[in-house]
């Protein structure tokens, strides 16, 4: 990833610059205490400073001030970073690494060639299928077709897939499994059974309308049984935050104010995501857009509205369901629900809610599975580990179900978990399910 030279003289690096550059005030609030090693899965696992958040900043200010190239090898350091962001619940100064690290990220992306394979998939990913709910649903139909048509099979049987560019047998692997319907957000109006408490709008998203459309529909059964009004309004998209992470800003602001004007048609009570990672992007809106005169008020609008949907049922006293479940469950925390929205109370409160139920409490539950948007594809040898971890801690408790409310953990701890039972040579038992789908399943049952 060689540096661009235009930026300053060979070998040297300029500083950080740009609308996106990371913040003095946040850069140097650091002081170095150490209280985020324990904290940072990767230091966890490698032990290393230079993968921790300490020492990822100290690389920040070291290029920031000119000490330091804006190296491959510092890169990688930072590509290494799940974003989880548990170092900020025990950073006692209060440091907002997440806030550094995306625009951090950004930096890379404007100061930096990445090499030509990786800049394609970031401009397919990023700039054309994830904007385009349409394109994205063509790829998910053209990935369904891949599986069911016998291609893979072939590709797999012919070692095609050795010869491909990437570590394309492994992405293969990873292939998650897609919904028979997608979710398409068209405008619909689901109406509220008995009286309406609320109207809330809905947002569809990406990758969940294609991998977990069943649990968006449940999400529209549970809101419209508690007496909310559903409206999955037209126009919205992707909620941006994998571009955000990726350090790609300018495209996850596009799609931003898509949301914004669909959602805000409606005049909604509240908006609600049934996904962590899109819930905290959108709660971060304001921030986004806060340099986007026409859109910076409207933004911090959709910020204040946004609900997680374990949230949104909490402050709106959902009805116990009657009927019970007689399984076992553990929950798995959402890096992005936990660390980030703060939301760790409500999926409890819901789950124990339901009559026959019984709860595990998880090992290690801040530790992150390794999911992470994409860095699940990126830096497949961490998250595989970090996956195992969960696995194991998830199989420890004994539990049939665990429980989680964020599409990446969710196929994350199903690849996992699967992997784990095919290397010990058993079956595996344990089934991933969102806690929404639960409520669903004992409302079905009254």
């Amino acid at each position: 990833m060689p540096l661009d030279q235009s930026v300053g003289p060979a070998g040297t690096f300029p500083g950080f610059s740009g609308p996106h550059a990371p913040h003095d005030s946040d850069l140097y609030k650091c002081v170095h205490c150490g209280f985020c090693l324990q904290a940072c899965p990767t230091y966890l696992e490698t032990g290393l400073e230079s993968e921790s958040p300490r020492g990822r900043i100290a690389l920040m200010k070291a290029v920031n001030e000119g000490r330091l190239e804006m190296s491959p090898a510092v890169i990688g350091h930072w590509d290494l970073c799940l974003q989880c962001r548990a170092c900020e619940l025990a950073c006692p100064s209060g440091v907002e690494y997440g806030k550094l690290m995306e625009a951090t990220r950004a930096q890379v992306e404007q100061h930096t060639s990445r090499p030509f394979t990786e800049r394609a998939a970031r401009s397919v990913g990023y700039n054309t299928l994830l904007p385009s709910p349409v394109k994205l649903r063509m790829a998910g139909q053209a990935l369904k077709f891949y599986k069911k048509s016998g291609m893979r099979t072939i590709a797999r049987g012919t070692g095609l897939l050795k010869l491909l560019p990437g570590d394309a047998e492994l992405a293969d692997n990873y292939l998650p499994e897609l919904s028979k319907k997608f979710f398409i957000a068209s405008g619909q109006i689901h109406p509220a059974q008995g009286v309406r408490k609320a109207k809330v709008a809905m947002l569809a998203g990406c990758v969940m309308a294609l991998t977990h459309a069943e649990t968006l529909e449940a999400t529209v059964r549970v809101l419209n049984r508690n007496g909310i009004e559903v409206h999955v309004t037209g126009g919205q998209g992707c909620c941006g935050s994998l571009n955000i992470h990726s350090g790609e800003p300018d495209s996850a602001i596009k799609m931003a104010k898509k949301n914004i004007d669909s959602f805000l048609s409606v005049n909604p009570d509240a908006i609600v995501s049934a996904s962590a990672g899109c819930g905290a992007a959108m709660k971060d809106y304001d921030e986004l857009l806060a340099d986007e005169p026409e859109y910076a008020d409207k933004a911090k609008q959709v910020a204040e509205l946004t609900r997680d949907i374990h949230e949104l049922l909490v402050d709106y006293e959902f009805r116990a369901p009657t009927a019970p479940l007689n399984v076992t469950v553990t929950y798995q925390d959402a890096c992005h629900l936990a660390n980030v929205q703060r939301i760790t109370v409500a999926p409890r409160t819901i789950l124990n809610s339901i009559p026959g139920l019984k709860l595990i409490e998880l090992g290690e539950p801040e530790i992150c599975c390794g999911s992470a948007g994409t860095y699940s594809l990126t830096q497949r040898e961490m998250s595989a580990r970090l996956g195992k971890r969960k696995a194991k801690n998830i199989l420890d408790t004994g539990a049939e179900i665990v429980a989680t409310g964020n599409p990446g953990c969710a196929m994350q701890l199903d690849f996992a978990l699967t992997q784990v039972a095919d290397e010990d040579g058993s079956e595996r038992t344990t089934r991933v399910r969102y806690v929404v789908d639960l409520l669903d399943e004992a409302y079905a049952l009254e």
